[in-house]
């Protein structure tokens, strides 16, 4: 189960640390609010011409963080991606989970399906994201990692190949590589493929992607997993299986 104030019921800041009074650019549902380590903040992040909603989560002796990158009709709200979120909490690092879209937007992609497949877009708003968190006190040393599902494991990885010096690794659970195209070869950070045993086309895809790709990488196949990794103890094993990618490459010496 979540430990109380990461991500079980949604936790409000009630306290700030004496060197950081607000999360530049960024409100909460009433107005701006004082960040506070170790607790989940929700609040709105600036990602070009639109406002986007999230829950960040710094634990306070951080040196890396994850963003997650939801697949299409999922939101910063997916159970799966807030229980691997928790587990990485317990490792150290930060999370940020995010929403991809407005809502106004998901409601025109719920009828017309235009924007989940928009890789472009969907990368260069999840840099935006990753941009604001450098200017940030509270969040601009730490090292950078991405974390996608499904379709987000497409735009994680094409916003990794843009911003190289930007992205210390990326996980991919369950993901469409594939749709970050000629950009795959370009991808400078560490990368681990994580699939389902059950989830053959989404092998193939997978072990495609992975020879494309030229940075250290690694493809992780989970037994008895399909695509939602919703067996028991499937999701578990994907979970500590990224939390020690993200750890090695993002926290301790050296990084």
């Amino acid at each position: 189960m979540p430990a109380p104030g990461r991500f079980g019921p949604a936790a409000s800041c009630t306290s700030s640390s004496p060197s950081i009074k607000h999360m530049n650019g960024a409100t909460g549902g009433r107005g701006t609010q004082p960040f506070a380590f170790g607790r989940e903040q929700a609040l709105t992040v600036p990602a070009g011409k639109v406002t986007l909603e999230g829950n960040l989560y710094v634990p306070e002796d951080a040196e890396g963080i994850v963003v997650f990158v939801h697949g299409s009709g999922s939101s910063r709200l997916s159970p799966r991606n807030r229980f691997v979120a928790t587990v990485l909490q317990e490792k150290g690092l930060a999370t940020l989970l995010f929403d991809l879209l407005t809502a106004g937007e998901e409601a025109e992609d719920m009828l017309t399906a235009s924007l989940r497949f928009d890789v472009s877009m969907l990368a260069t708003r999840l840099l935006e994201v990753s941009r604001w968190l450098k200017g940030n006190k509270a969040t601009g040393a730490l090292n950078l990692g991405y974390f996608g599902a499904s379709t987000g494991a497409g735009a994680a990885l094409l916003a990794a190949a843009e911003q190289p010096e930007l992205v210390k690794a990326v996980v991919s659970r369950g993901g469409r590589p594939d749709l970050a195209g000629p950009a795959l070869s370009r991808v400078r950070a560490p990368t681990l493929l994580i699939v389902g045993g059950l989830d053959h086309p989404v092998i193939e895809i997978n072990r495609d992607a992975l020879a494309r790709l030229t940075a250290e990488k690694e493809m992780a196949i989970v037994p008895r997993a399909t695509h939602l990794f919703e067996e028991p103890g499937t999701l578990a094993e994907a979970a500590r299986l990224a939390a020690d990618w993200f750890s090695r490459y993002m926290t301790g010496p050296g990084n």
